[in-house]
């Protein structure tokens, strides 16, 4: 590999693409944005695309080497600036760029004082050179492998604390990018019809081991045209795990307590062969309509959507209605990190407790919800045990009328017997935590 060549126009557009991702979410759109305003495109655009998600993975670090250098927060620097130092930082301490580009880097201070002030300009090209000469100081097996792996380091040691020699596996598989993944939904279509059009169109692809409707496509490939005919949703495997081992007949009356995008609630649909009622909850008016699309693409006729925090089902619904209900709980999403890069520098330890509070409400909302002889699935895509063995535990400790439900795979045993998890290293798929508690009769 030669020394990285960039030029000032290539510049330009990775510091405009950075500091509209702060703007505009997902970052792929501010990315597409700033890199067509600049007329990025072919060999040059797969170059440029990967600095940038190589910052985007790199944030949390990026920005703690800024603050080491500057001495304050990167947040409270101008947003110009914030972009071209994390610009900066990338090139000059991760990668190594030839002599050309950092001249370019230090050109940037003029770009910078047209764009919003001449001590900006001034103020950048002073840091530059501490960027440049910059070496990080790796005194602990935290500090490695944050930097070898873009975690924080509290999340490292929770990982370590869970898996032993193992979290190491860990946090590489969640670096790595996960294949397309989509359901088969057999409302509009056969599993065998989906592969036909795969192979007609060339992609490579293989099935899921463990759900016999997921496939798995290996090459860039957009599945669209599936999506818009409804012979597919996009889901991953361990999320399509969760309609399995809920298990709902057809008939039955059927409440998903935080529904939106609706991949899970249109599988449940599936499973029933569209007879029956499922109550769909959400508050997110923008995921609400996301649902909408997906359902009435997927031809799902028996689902009734509320928007309403799931909280509230049991007063608008009324108690014991439910032979079975989906609690897959809103959580801090880190088994997701593969499929959402950046969330990983979002993370915050002290969130967490916030977001188990949640949980324990909702999961109070469900079992009133649910019919003596009635099942519960609780789940969430988080690895902590506070957000998944731990909620279970204490709701257990209160009802003594609730029995876990042994499960018995497709994944390996969880933390708390009967319980189930998914494993992003071992399983190939994101991270998945099941709990099927049963109301005794």
């Amino acid at each position: 590999m030669g020394k990285l060549k960039l030029s000032d126009r290539q510049l330009y557009a990775l510091i405009e693409a950075v500091k509209l991702g702060e703007e505009i979410k997902p970052s792929q759109q501010a990315k597409r944005k700033a890199f067509s305003k600049y007329k990025i495109e072919g060999w040059e655009n797969s170059k440029l695309t990967g600095i940038f998600y190589s910052i985007q993975r790199r944030l949390g670090l990026i920005d703690e080497i800024i603050e080491e250098l500057v001495g304050v927060l990167p947040l409270i620097l101008d947003p110009w600036l914030r972009a071209a130092l994390r610009v900066a930082v990338e090139i000059a301490v991760f990668r190594d760029p030839n002599k050309k580009t950092i001249q370019h880097l230090k050109g940037l201070a003029k770009f910078l004082s047209k764009k919003t002030h001449p001590y900006v300009g001034y103020y950048y090209y002073e840091l530059l050179l501490r960027v440049i000469n910059y070496i990080p100081k790796l005194d602990s097996e935290e500090k490695r492998l944050k930097w070898d792996y873009l975690f924080p380091e509290w999340f490292i040691a929770r990982m370590k604390n869970l898996l032993g020699d193992e979290a190491e596996e860990l946090l590489k598989s969640l670096n790595e990018t996960l294949p397309t993944s989509i359901r088969v939904n057999r409302l509009k279509a056969s599993v065998k019809e989906v592969k036909d059009y795969l192979l007609s169109k060339g992609p490579r692809f293989e099935r899921s081991e463990r759900v016999e409707t997921i496939i798995r496509i290996l090459d860039p490939f957009n599945p669209e045209w599936l999506f818009n005919k409804g012979w597919a949703i996009p889901q991953e495997e361990a999320s399509a795990v969760a309609s399995l081992v809920l298990d709902p007949k057809p008939g039955e009356t059927v409440v998903d307590l935080a529904a939106a995008p609706g991949g899970k609630t249109a599988h449940m649909a599936e499973l029933m062969n569209n007879k029956g009622k499922i109550y769909a909850f959400d508050v997110d008016s923008e995921r609400i309509k996301r649902m909408k699309e997906v359902l009435k693409r997927a031809g799902v006729e028996i689902v009734e959507i509320i928007k309403a925090d799931g909280r509230k089902a049991p007063k608008i619904l009324g108690e014991g209605i439910a032979d079975r209900v989906l609690l897959d709980a809103p959580c801090t999403s880190d088994g997701t990190i593969a499929k959402n890069p950046e969330l990983r520098w979002r993370l915050r330890e002290k969130n967490i407790s916030k977001v188990v509070e949640l949980q324990k409400e909702l999961i109070k909302s469900a079992w009133r919800l649910l019919k003596p002889g009635g099942r519960l699935l609780y789940s969430t895509c988080s690895m902590l045990p506070e957000e998944n063995e731990e909620v279970v535990r204490w709701f257990l400790g209160k009802h003594k009328d609730a029995k876990i439900i042994p499960l018995k795979g497709p994944y390996d045993p969880g933390f708390l017997e009967g319980t189930m998890r998914a494993w992003p290293h071992r399983h190939r798929t994101i991270g998945f935590f099941y709990a099927l508690i049963e109301k005794k009769k």
